[in-house]
């Protein structure tokens, strides 16, 4: 009877030990959540991955197409999902309300800042180049990022204006006009016809190739940056009836070498071929997939 007692007690001990690390571990890995982002935490976090969507993508949607919580988790990498959306650029009040918000983030959930990287597709890239820059600047939020990268981002908005007004002409297709006559009406009504003035893409845009304004961008030189982007000319070609030189690889190649030749000390374009399919296995170049997850982890963690 003592003995099965005593082994009774060694299998409780056990079990115990063993709930006890399974609950630990889903602890771990539980979704901290609010109307800013979701946010997954290691218990020793090491870095800090903070991620912005493309136009209409909030949390959920990024962490659907782009799904590296696990990987890392396993590296003790926290993840943020932003639910920020909807821009193109931000004006001054929206950098300063953005950086409260992204500074809450870290204080409230007691987020290491000495290792931070954001990163974004299409107009979350520009998102993550405008505030990491921002952030750069002021050191009062203590936030000062070690790294940023964008996927496929159109960081040249006067290019941008000019191509939306190329492909209302053309008449490729419905969803092509569709997207190029919101793009051009919007930056119309907003910033003006560059062609009248460049000023105010000058202001709000990441880089203007005409002009080599780089101003949203300085205070980057010493920031590792990484540039994703896929050219596959033929699915352009063949789904949007753009050539190369209206591609965001063509803009994003040009901004990566404009940058090297400014003494920018860690600028890296990486091009890949075929990666780009979204969560339902539909071929798109212009996705999160084409980001190699496992590398990312490891250039966040390298010194």
């Amino acid at each position: 009877m003592k003995k099965f007692t005593k082994n009774l007690l060694f299998i409780t001990v056990i079990f115990s030990t063993i709930l006890n690390y399974a609950q630990e571990a889903k602890g771990n890995n539980s979704l901290i959540e609010n109307e800013d982002y979701n946010l997954y935490k290691p218990i020793n976090t090491q870095g800090v991955l903070l991620l912005f969507g493309g136009f209409p993508e909030n949390a959920e949607g990024i962490e659907n197409e782009f799904q590296i919580t696990n990987l890392a988790i396993e590296k003790n990498v926290a993840v943020a999902y932003l639910n920020f959306n909807r821009k193109l650029w931000l004006e001054e009040d929206e950098k300063e309300q953005l950086a409260l918000s992204l500074q809450e983030l870290f204080t409230s959930n007691n987020l290491p800042s000495d290792n931070i990287y954001i990163g974004g597709l299409s107009s979350g890239g520009n998102m993550a180049l405008l505030i990491s820059n921002y952030l750069s600047q002021k050191s009062e939020y203590n936030l000062n990022p070690a790294g940023v990268f964008i996927v496929d981002s159109p960081v040249d908005l006067a290019a941008l204006y000019r191509i939306a007004e190329s492909n209302i002409k053309r008449k490729f297709s419905e969803a092509s006009v569709g997207e190029s006559t919101f793009i051009f009406n919007y930056f119309h009504d907003q910033l003006g016809n560059p062609n009248d003035t460049i000023a105010l893409y000058e202001k709000y845009a990441a880089f203007t190739y005409e002009t080599k304004d780089f101003q949203n961008l300085k205070d980057l030189k010493k920031t590792k940056i990484r540039f994703y982007t896929e050219p596959d000319k033929v699915w352009w070609k063949e789904n949007m009836g753009v050539d190369y030189e209206q591609m965001n690889a063509f803009h994003i190649k040009r901004l990566s070498d404009f940058l090297s030749s400014q003494d920018f000390e860690n600028v890296q374009f990486i091009a890949t071929e075929n990666k780009g399919f979204r969560a339902d296995g539909t071929k798109n170049p212009h996705s999160w997939s084409i980001i190699d997850k496992e590398d990312l982890l490891k250039w966040m963690l390298k010194d």
